[in-house]
């Protein structure tokens, strides 16, 4: 199936964090899957804890197994810099992200372009729904809000404006770096895909080059993809057992935490999960709340 060489890329990260004494922990499709457990990659058995593992298995879905990797945020340069070292400084590089211009956005740099007062091009722009997850478009914004279709048909310099604004619409605005994502290749990258030198300041891993082409269409060419994630909740949990080892004498690591301690689940049930890494928004705070996990 050809997944091969991304479970044996993702084992040796983990195999190279635990040499390291890294803390790290695997999430995603592929997360669940036998094969990862009995290669060490994930620490808990889907069979025993009733894991739907087949999500990344199935005929519906024809993109890599998707496996992210989280380490302690002050930590991640170094399994980067291996991962350079053993695949190769040519075959390596991170994914470049392309910021579109959103309704509001392009209001706002149309009116600075036309000199239009501050104040006024912010009330417009204001006026545009900002509803996250479902951008509302700058021509459905003027058919649903009553206030600014008005000032659409009456005020000539803001329906130019707007007329403007929309051709901009989804435009690429900027370039930046993928917070997490890391191609590795068998070959040279430039035998693949355009490269691009990071944006200022984005280029923390060291690593010196981008991707030209984004994620989707670096994963429709078939280049591997493997997220390192930095996470300041492994930094904390780290600095936590060191403490607890010098006040109180109890070695914790990661294989011998308790993962069935039913107070955890109490305190996940009762929603006490500010700082809980994904799942401390309101949403799945109420979900647990209501669904009370044991």
């Amino acid at each position: 199936m050809g997944f091969d060489n991304y479970f044996l890329i993702v084992w040796d990260l983990t195999r190279r964090a635990k040499e390291k004494d890294i803390w790290w922990n695997v999430r995603g499709s592929g997360a669940g899957s036998i094969v990862a457990y009995c290669a060490g990659i994930t620490r808990l058995d889907p069979l025993a804890h009733h894991l739907i593992f087949e999500r990344f298995l199935n005929p519906g879905r024809i993109s890599m197994p998707d496996i992210d990797m989280d380490f302690p945020d002050d930590r991640r340069g170094e399994l980067i810099e291996y991962t350079v070292q053993k695949y190769g400084q040519t075959n390596v590089a991170q994914i470049i992200a392309y910021g579109t211009m959103g309704a509001r956005a392009a209001v706002r740099d149309v009116g600075r372009a036309l000199d239009i007062p501050l104040g006024e091009v912010d009330s417009v722009a204001k006026l545009i729904p900002a509803i996250p997850g479902k951008p509302v478009s700058i021509a459905e914004a003027i058919e649903q809000v009553p206030e600014l279709k008005e000032k659409y048909e009456k005020v000539d310099y803001l329906r130019q404006l707007l007329d403007t604004a929309q051709k901009l619409e989804g435009v690429t605005r900027h370039a930046s770096t993928h917070a997490a994502g890391v191609i590795i290749s068998d070959r040279p990258l430039v035998e693949y895909t355009p490269l691009h030198r990071p944006t200022k300041g984005a280029d923390e891993s060291g690593l010196g080059i981008v991707t030209q082409f984004e994620m989707n269409t670096c994963d429709a060419i078939g280049l591997l993809k493997v997220d390192f994630l930095g996470l300041s909740t492994l930094t904390i949990m780290r600095r936590a057992v060191e403490l607890i080892r010098l006040n109180h004498g109890v070695e914790l690591n990661l294989e011998n935490i308790p993962t069935n301690d039913p107070a955890a689940f109490e305190l996940l049930a009762r929603g006490d999960v500010a700082g809980v890494f994904q799942v401390e928004g309101a949403g799945m705070r109420r979900m647990l709340m209501d669904m009370r996990p044991t």
